[in-house]
């Protein structure tokens, strides 16, 4: 589809998987539009025409099948109203906006509290818009209502469960009395009326149990089936054959009914226990975005015509001078223009040592200054940040669906129907031929097999790992584009590696200093500093390292492809290539051997020579990252074959190679055939997870299974690759095929529990070996164990 929009929508109702699969089902059948739903998240990722369809006819499909649309709810304070006109006119400009369906302005309070779906709009263009018509927004800590709405839903479950229990508790110690044996015991003769029992059981079924009755309803119009209906069909059961028995006592004082008020009370008490523990441990899974929003400065001292001001960080605008002292987190990505400190960045790229910063470099957003005073230009502010972005690839991976989902979807799908047969079954097995006549032993068996069978588990197996997975991986400076490339990094068996800024660093350095004649390297940095060659940067770099003072240069010319020519204090240097050299005839044979070394340690050897004499060697290289060798030997401890591809000559490459023991080297390689080697090792049968740093790495990138983009590289290799590996350490290319691997491992685990709990249950409870509170307490924490098996993939070292 062209001109394709993607928004994502909260969706509230989910119970359990087969919701997420019947809405999912149902978006897909529409034209133009591709559906993704999250029951962990409970968020429908969509993507659709607009040309085709509107996103006013997808919520209202979403709504038809009985499930909710949430909105966000946003307070701003608001500058500059000064009559009601202005809340008139702020209010309706919108209310217009795709994706605010409400918008209230208070003029008293000087604030606006907008409803509005984030997946269409966000807080930043309600703010635009605001300004636009010539007032000034500002969030009234959006992060603390978010988190506060949740606490409150979370209160609201709570309350609920703690009535449920009060009301269970006293029918939970009937059950006592049905013992086959003597408990010892009192049994008050209240708790035995079948009356009082009503009075308890009558509130937990409808009021608090009620949100059951209402998404039976829900799935049964849609022609589907869902958790709800096996509770509220297990549930009413117990509690309407409960009833008859007791009207059968009026005018017959005499007759012993038998009674199943607790079954059905202890059920719905028990599944909202799970259901609360469920949603504190969803909670957990969802710490790495709160934690990524918290690293977020809150202000910013900013340079404003000669003041330093603390202005909010929504107001630092791009070209803003901004001082951070030390200790401060730095408020947004910029560069440093004047200062010299070192920036604690791990909680960006998950790299413990401080980086050294000084002039010219940069700087990324809430990292933290160890110890100098810095002032930076902001470069990058609001949405556009290195971390607006990490967390926005976050988001939308925990939200995405993992191919291994599809499996635990097919069968949520057909699963309840399924199980509501097998009750069934087994109700008239039992009532005809089992215990021919005893209703209340075939409905008991009946109510087990409804209640054991929910496939709760099912639809948080594969979410809940893919959450917590995506989560620890940004926390180490990994980021998964999505669930899908979380899952396939699992298969990677062949690992292409660029050269230039992914192995090395991409920037060149002097590495050997060979002097022949005393004062050789002030002669050279001297000459060098009119250079603007590449290889000239790093001799000028080492000479500022080394604080070795420059001699005036009285004339300087250079000659393309073989050096430059200066004349310093008198004298006459050259530096440059063996061509250079012979050309001037200056005689270099004697150190012949010592190039060559160089060379084959993958070094440019340049020459210098003063007055017509050899005065010395310096030998310059694209040095090797120091997390490179490690990386490339874990690598293949893993068994996974690493590859190396660039553009330079085979002697170099084959030593950069030789260094970090790489036995596969692909040279003189050009840009556009990167990806046909990635297609020729494909076609060996490997799956291919391509690194590079670089715009001519895109196509390779794509190309592969997986793309890595290094993060430090061109921003559309990071586009076009599937995982982001921030800081560019290569150890982090292992340390996420790891965490592929041991997330891969706590799906399957987690699949097997929910379908092996499944499957031993059913029977169980056709055999009438299990009693339907034991059932429902089952089910309950299938869940939990689900959600709590996930969760310890944040202690997975990697």
């Amino acid at each position: 589809m062209e001109n394709q929009k993607h928004v994502t929508l909260g969706v509230t109702g989910m119970t359990c998987a087969a919701c997420a699969t019947r809405i999912e089902k149902v978006l897909n059948k529409m034209d133009g539009v591709e559906a993704n739903v999250n029951l962990a998240m409970e968020k429908a990722s969509i993507k659709y025409d607009p040309s085709q369809q509107e996103i006013s006819n997808i919520k209202e499909r979403i709504e038809k099948l009985g499930y909710s649309v949430s909105a966000e709810k946003v307070t701003l304070d608001i500058e500059g109203m000064t009559c009601a006109a202005c809340t008139t006119r702020i209010e309706k400009v919108l209310s217009k906006m795709e994706g605010v369906s409400h918008a209230t302005v208070n003029l008293a309070t000087n604030s606006a509290i907008v409803e509005y779906n984030e997946g269409l709009v966000s807080t930043e263009s309600i703010l635009e818009k605001i300004k636009k018509i010539g007032y000034k927004g500002q969030i009234r800590n959006e992060n603390a209502e978010r988190s506060e709405r949740k606490q409150e839903m979370i209160k609201e479950k709570k309350r609920q469960l703690i009535i449920s229990i009060l009301l269970s508790l006293p029918l939970l110690y009937t059950m006592l009395g049905h013992m086959p044996f003597d408990t010892g015991l009192p049994m008050p003769h209240i708790l035995m009326n079948p009356w009082f029992q009503i009075l308890l059981a009558t509130p937990v079924q409808f009021y608090i149990g009620g949100h059951f009755y209402v998404g039976a309803y829900r799935a049964l119009r849609n022609k589907s089936a869902n958790m709800d209906v096996l509770i509220a069909l297990g549930t009413s059961a117990a509690y309407f054959y409960s009833l008859y028995e007791t009207l059968k006592t009026v005018g017959n004082p005499e007759y012993v009914p038998d009674l199943y008020f607790e079954t059905s009370a202890v059920l719905i008490t028990l599944i909202l226990v799970g259901k609360y523990f469920e949603t504190m441990a969803k909670g957990r899974t969802t710490e790495a975005i709160s934690k990524l929003l918290s690293l977020q400065a809150k202000d910013a001292l900013v340079v404003r015509n000669g003041q330093e001001v603390r202005v909010s960080l929504e107001d630092v605008v791009i070209g803003d001078r901004i001082i951070v002292k030390p200790g401060e987190k730095i408020p947004v990505d910029g560069i440093v223009i004047s200062g010299v400190s070192s920036v604690d960045e791990s909680m960006i790229t998950g790299e413990s040592i401080p980086v050294d910063k000084k002039e010219g470099d940069s700087v990324i957003g809430a990292t933290i200054n160890a110890n100098g005073l810095l002032t930076i230009q902001a470069e990058k502010v609001g949405k556009d940040t290195a971390l607006a972005g990490i967390i926005k690839i976050v988001e939308e991976a925990q939200g995405s669906k993992a191919p291994i989902q599809r499996l635990a979807d097919i069968i949520s799908g057909i699963f309840v129907p399924i199980v509501v047969a097998i009750a069934f079954i087994a109700f008239l097995v039992w009532y005809f031929f089992i215990t021919p006549g005893d209703l209340s032993k075939a409905l008991e068996v009946g109510i087990a097999i409804l209640v054991i069978a929910c496939p709760c588990a099912l639809g948080l197996a594969t979410p809940t790992s893919i959450m917590v997975g995506t989560g620890k991986g940004a926390e180490k400076g990994i980021l998964f584009k999505g669930g899908e490339y979380l899952e396939g990094t699992h298969k990677v068996n062949a690992v292409l590696l660029d050269k230039t800024g992914t192995v090395t660093k991409g920037k060149p350095e002097v590495t050997d200093v060979l002097q022949f004649q005393e004062g050789m390297v002030h002669y050279a940095i001297s000459a060098e500093s009119a250079s603007e060659h590449p290889l000239a940067h790093a001799i000028v770099e080492y000479g500022k390292q080394h604080e070795i003072e420059l001699k005036e240069l009285q004339h300087f010319s250079a000659i393309p492809g073989h050096g430059i020519e200066a004349n310093i204090e008198g004298k006459k240097v050259l530096v440059g290539t063996r061509k250079l050299m012979n050309e001037q005839l200056v005689e270099i044979s004697q150190h012949e051997e010592m190039m060559k070394e160089l060379e084959l340690q993958g070094k440019t050897a340049m020459l210098v020579a003063i007055d017509g004499e050899l005065a010395g060697i310096i030998a310059v290289a694209d040095t090797v990252k120091e997390s490179s060798k490690t990386a490339i030997q874990t690598l293949k401890q893993m068994g996974i074959e690493v590859y190396m591809v660039t553009g330079d000559n085979k002697r170099t490459a084959e030593a950069i190679a030789k260094q970090v023991g790489i036995d596969h080297v692909f040279a003189e390689v050009l840009p556009e055939d990167k990806a046909k080697i990635v297609e020729d090792l494909q076609k060996q049968g490997k799956y291919v997870a391509m690194v590079g740093d670089g715009i001519n790495d895109a196509p390779a990138l794509a190309k592969s299974n997986i793309g890595m983009a290094i993060g430090t590289g061109a921003d559309v290799a990071i586009e076009t690759a599937d995982v982001t590996l921030v800081g560019g350490d290569l150890s982090h290319i292992p340390k996420a095929i790891e965490l592929s691997r041991q997330t891969m491992k706590n799906i399957r685990q987690n699949l097997f529990w929910a379908l092996f709990y499944n499957a031993i249950g059913i029977p169980v409870a056709a055999c009438g070996l299990l009693e339907p509170w034991v059932a429902g307490a089952a089910m309950a924490f299938s869940s939990v164990s689900v959600v709590t098996n996930a969760l310890r993939l944040k202690r997975v070292k990697i």
